[in-house]
């Protein structure tokens, strides 16, 4: 499952992430950081710690270094 939900990442931030304006506010970007989640932590809580990142990535954060 590890592997299909990375490679499922990959293919958004070579296909689809391209086409999309930048707009992530932190370091590394919301898709590599999911990625890391996701090694670090597995696929449970690397999921919820990333979508808890991308529910932070927003206008009206500061953004800044945040390593998973």
């Amino acid at each position: 499952m590890k592997k299909i939900l990375i490679s499922l990442i990959k293919f958004y931030q070579k296909f689809i992430s391209p086409v999309l304006p930048s707009s992530c506010r932190y370091y590394p970007s919301c898709s590599t950081y999911a990625i890391l989640a996701i090694e670090k932590y597995g696929v449970i809580k690397g999921s919820i710690k990333a979508i808890w990142r991308i529910l932070r990535c927003n206008p009206f954060s500061k953004g800044g270094v945040d390593y998973p």
